[in-house]
């Protein structure tokens, strides 16, 4: 387990030392197979394994009565899917919120034969771009960095001094206000 993880836990008046020692036993048995079972699932996204394998753990730590448990191997596995099964959700989601991005390049094709057509279409980005400045500038920059440069949310992350998490919620943040403004002109 990271230590990040490792710390929080013991900063949780909720996680005893026999749920910390239950977790690190399940880690030095399992963690290695754990690890090769996400990634079996996870081939586009490998980088988030490790992410996801101490959300596992982390899951495992706020159990209040770890002896309970049967069988610990089956229950560490459905623990993983479900860590697997909700991050799953959220890519899909992320992926729906990237749709209007994609229907800009569509949208400019379009237009490539009617210039009149094309200023409005311009006029109308701007405005959203306008829009999302005013509402957040670090979102809006998210945006700019992550469509325009191809920066990944490490990078941006670095860049704007704020977590790879942080910047994917501005990331988040801005695609939803593009999404609701091109409905709303359509």
């Amino acid at each position: 387990m990271r230590k990040g993880g490792a710390a929080l836990a013991h900063g949780n008046p909720l996680v005893t030392e026999s749920g910390r020692q239950f977790v690190s036993t399940m880690e030095e048995d399992h963690g290695r197979a754990l690890r090769r079972f996400l990634a079996a699932r996870m081939r586009h996204s490998s980088a988030d394994v490790n992410d996801l394998v101490q959300e596992v753990f982390l899951r495992l730590l706020r159990i209040p009565d770890h002896e309970a448990i049967l069988n610990p191997r089956a229950y560490l596995y459905t623990v993983a899917s479900h860590v697997l099964y909700q991050y799953t959700l959220r890519r899909s989601a992320m992926a729906q919120l990237t749709a209007p991005l994609d229907l800009s390049a569509e949208a400019e094709a379009s237009t490539d034969s009617d210039p009149a057509a094309a200023a409005q279409l311009e006029q109308q980005f701007e405005e959203i771009g306008r829009g999302l400045e005013q509402l957040s500038p670090r979102a809006y920059a998210t945006l700019l960095m992550y469509r325009y440069e191809g920066a990944t949310l490490e990078e941006i992350g670095r860049r704007l001094g704020v977590t790879r998490v942080m910047a994917k919620k501005y990331l988040v943040k801005a695609l939803t206000y593009c999404q609701q403004r091109l409905q709303e002109m359509q």
